[in-house]
Order: C-alpha cells, then sequence, then structure tokens
C-alpha cells in the first residue's frame, strides 16, 4: 500500500492533466484561430466551444489538487517555481472567459474589442503553459539551456493547440468554415510537426537523467514504440488532411482522434521519461508523499471525484453532438 498510493495518485494526477491538454487544448487553439475567421464564422467558432470550454479547465483544478493533497512539498517547489507563468495563465484564462460573455453582450460596436481579448487570453494561456511544460521537463533549473527549451515548448504547445482547435473545426463546423478550418489544419499542422520533433530531440540534450534514461539497455527497447506510432500518426494525419472527400465526409473525426493520439503518446514518453521522479532529480514520489493515512482518507474522494468527472464530461459531449449554429445569448 505504501509503494502503491503515490503511485495511483500520480497516475491519476497524470491522466487529469493530459485530459486537460486535449479538452482545453482544443478550445485555446480555436480562440488562437479567431482572427483568421469572418465575423459570422467567428460565432460559429465560439459555439462550438460553448457548452465545453468551461467544463474543460475543470480537469486542470482536478490535476492541480491531485498534486496539493498527494504531494505537498513537490506541489510547493513547482508552484513556488512556477508562479510568474501559472500567474500569466491565469490572467489569460480569465480574460477568455470575460471576452467569451462579453463578446456579445456587451453590444456589436464592442464585439471587435472582446474578440481581440478572446485571441490574445488563449495564446497567452497556451504560450504560458507550454513554457511551464518546459521548466518542469527539465528540472525547474534556470539556466539559459533550460530557458532557451521552455522558449521551445512555449511554442510548441500552442502549434498542437491550433491542430487540434482545426480538428474539432472539422467536426464541428460545415460549409465555407469548414473549407477554412482544413486549410488552417493543413498549414498548422507543420509547425505542430516540426515543433515535436525538435522537441523530442531536445529533451535528452537538457536533461541528462532523461538521456540515460532513454539511451540505455532495455529502456530503450520499451520507449522505442512511442516514437515509431507517433511518427507513424503524423505521417497518417498529413494524409488525411489531403483527402477533402474524408475532411467533409462522416469520418471527418480521424484527424482529431489521431492528433489525440499524439497526446496520448506524447504523455506516456513524458511520464515513461521522469518516473519515479515528481520533481526531476529533486525527488521522487515516494519521498515528496503525504503520509499514507492521508492518502488512504483522500483516497475516497479521488475515486468518485475522478469517475464522475470522467462521466459528466462524456455526457455532456454526447448531449451537445452535432454541428455547431451561431451561438445566441437569447
Amino acid at each position: 500500500m505504501e509503494y502503491w498510493l503515490p503511485v495511483f495518485y500520480m497516475a491519476a494526477m497524470g491522466l487529469a492533466l493530459l485530459v486537460y491538454v486535449i479538452l482545453d487544448g482544443y478550445d485555446l487553439g480555436i480562440g488562437m484561430l479567431l482572427p483568421l475567421a469572418e465575423e459570422s464564422e467567428k460565432d460559429v467558432m465560439v459555439a462550438s466551444i460553448g457548452p465545453f470550454w468551461d467544463a474543460n479547465e475543470t480537469w486542470i483544478v482536478l490535476g492541480v489538487g491531485i498534486l496539493l493533497i498527494a504531494f505537498p512539498i513537490a506541489h510547493g517547489i513547482v508552484l513556488t517555481h512556477l508562479y510568474l507563468p501559472v500567474t500569466i495563465m491565469l490572467m489569460g484564462l480569465i480574460l477568455r472567459g470575460v471576452a467569451f460573455d462579453l463578446r456579445v453582450k456587451a453590444g456589436d460596436h464592442r464585439r471587435t474589442l472582446w474578440n481581440r481579448a478572446f485571441f490574445i487570453g488563449s495564446t497567452v494561456a497556451a504560450c504560458a503553459q507550454g513554457w511551464m511544460l518546459g521548466s518542469y521537463i527539465t528540472g525547474l533549473e534556470d539556466s539559459t539551456l533550460s530557458l532557451v527549451f521552455s522558449v521551445l515548448t512555449a511554442a510548441t504547445l500552442p502549434a498542437l493547440y491550433l491542430v487540434l482547435g482545426c480538428g474539432w473545426l472539422l467536426i464541428k463546423t460545415e460549409g465555407r468554415l469548414l473549407d477554412r478550418a482544413i486549410g488552417w489544419a493543413r498549414a498548422a499542422v507543420w509547425p505542430m510537426g516540426l515543433g515535436l520533433l525538435v522537441v523530442s530531440i531536445a529533451t535528452p540534450i537538457v536533461s541528462q537523467t532523461i538521456a540515460d534514461k532513454w539511451f540505455s539497455l532495455p529502456n530503450f527497447l520499451w520507449l522505442a514504440p512511442i516514437p515509431v506510432i507517433t511518427s507513424l500518426l503524423y505521417l497518417g494525419l498529413l494524409l488525411m488532411l489531403r483527402r477533402d472527400e474524408l475532411l467533409q465526409g462522416s469520418r471527418n473525426w480521424l484527424p482529431f482522434a489521431a492528433v489525440i493520439l499524439i497526446c496520448l503518446m506524447a504523455g506516456l514518453g513524458l511520464a515513461y521519461s521522469l518516473f519515479p521522479d515528481i520533481v526531476m532529480n529533486r525527488m521522487t514520489i515516494w519521498e515528496a508523499s503525504a503520509s499514507v493515512k492521508s492518502l488512504q482518507f483522500t483516497l475516497v474522494g479521488v475515486v468518485i471525484t475522478l469517475p464522475a468527472i470522467l462521466v459528466y464530461t462524456l455526457f455532456v459531449y454526447r448531449v451537445f453532438r452535432g454541428k455547431a449554429t451561431t451561438l445566441s445569448y437569447d
């Protein structure tokens, strides 16, 4: 029990953050795409995320909550080091939340202002999340190399979000906006792929611990399927984006699914690279965990909360399936 409880909490936290990246990632991506659309199309784009975007952010609250209750020492170290980017991210999320409502409620003469605010909030939040990811991978170091790596991840994660956003629009829109989404996806998939490739190459360079794990036997054999599967998924995504009949037909969900699987592979690779550390080169999950009695006490809440949020999320997506229509506040 003493061994497996921290592993369970680490897995639950990782799952929550991965689901957050996928779900809130696509609506952040749509926010970043907003300036490229016509005014009438912007309403449909916002409507496509309207029933979901607020609930999507529940997953990051759950992930950070698990970090706090299960690994309080690590929670203090991570959030203290990342205080500035976390604050910037929260400001971006607050801005886009305000803009979501006021872009319509403030009147047509203010809509352009709040559309820009929604774009800025989405972009700021996405870049801040990328920066935090890069800093976390490098063990929260402040060296020049780690800062450069954080800049790289701060550019790559928004590119991934853009492709997720395009994939969501392929599912939820039709007509001219669907054609635009196809064009955006074809343009965004290249910087996403380049960013993921460069980050993958740079990761063992900035972390000797990860390099030792990646390039030693038998670890190399265990890890090898991840880049192979990711490469095949990316190649498949490129091929799918070239087929208009697929993108405009009943299988238009396939590109979105491919990006989700790429995120899953990246998450598995990151988990394999970090485990058993919760803060790279500083402490393991067992060193950072709360007492066994505390973990046992909160286990009931996590076991109930995690499936409940998952069921609720699936229910909402089922209820609001289908093509999006213009957002209305009547």
